[in-house]
């Protein structure tokens, strides 16, 4: 891994370093982000185990509050960890209900530190490495993918940006993930990026998941972070590019 990202560094175009958080070890699957670009600290990624069978994640996207976004990270993250561990730690829960009420408690407190509406979008997932079920909201983020044997669906948005309206909701929806299967999140730097007046798009983020051979989810970050910024015509990216991805072993 280490050697890989050497040669990524090497080359004056792409700049792809691992995400500072120390993300869990799981059982009989893996979890991985990285970030690039001279602006990715406006986007905030963590994953954490909440108990001996869940881990949660999640991918923020603190560009919309271009005065403060680090002011309002610490809030985030401190909510992120502590609601997330209060609500969906215990053994006997419905975890999309849990994921749900961690939205509501999220949103507040983004509105209670911005003073004024600021959309943030959210993707927060919760994996249950006991039946392979993954839960997540999506509130007004870039959609989530998800690679399957055969073909990529869309996690699409299940609600409205956080940081808009007190009592915004997000209903929480469930997938089950097969034996080898991959979930990707990508940050809207990533999607942005152009040519010649052309957006890269999730369509071109779906396209390298298909065609990616690696089979690890640091390879899968990496392979999409390097062909955003290949396509991208500039020779600097000013947006912040973040890729998460989970894997589930084929075993």
């Amino acid at each position: 891994m280490k050697s890989l990202l050497r040669r990524q560094r090497n080359n004056k175009h792409v700049s792809i370093e691992p995400i500072g958080t120390l993300f869990p070890t799981l059982k009989n699957a893996e979890i991985f982000a990285a970030a690039a670009g001279a602006q990715r600290g406006r986007d905030y990624c963590d994953s954490f185990r909440v108990n001996p069978a869940r881990i949660l994640f999640g991918l923020f996207e603190l560009a919309g509050h271009r005065r403060q976004p680090s002011k309002l990270l610490p809030v985030v993250q401190q909510a992120f960890r502590t609601a997330g561990t209060q609500l969906l730690g215990p053994l006997e829960i419905n975890e999309t209900e849990a994921l749900s009420e961690l939205c509501l408690q999220l949103n507040r407190s983004i509105i209670k530190v911005s003073s004024t509406a600021h959309p943030c979008p959210a993707f927060v997932g919760c994996y249950n490495e006991n039946v392979g079920i993954l839960s997540y909201f999506n509130a007004g983020h870039t959609p989530g993918l998800v690679k399957h044997t055969l073909d990529v669906s869309k996690l699409a948005a299940t609600g409205l940006p956080l940081g808009l309206f007190t009592h915004g909701m997000n209903e929480a929806s469930m997938i089950a993930l097969q034996p080898g299967a991959a979930v990707v999140l990508v940050s809207r730097g990533v999607i942005v990026l152009s040519s010649k007046g052309e957006e890269f798009g999730l369509g071109r983020v779906t396209s390298v998941l298909q065609s990616s051979h690696a089979a690890s989810a640091h390879g899968v970050c990496v392979s999409i972070l390097h062909a955003a910024q290949n396509y991208s015509s500039t020779s600097t990216v000013e947006q912040g590019l973040t890729a998460l991805a989970l894997i589930r072993d084929t075993n």
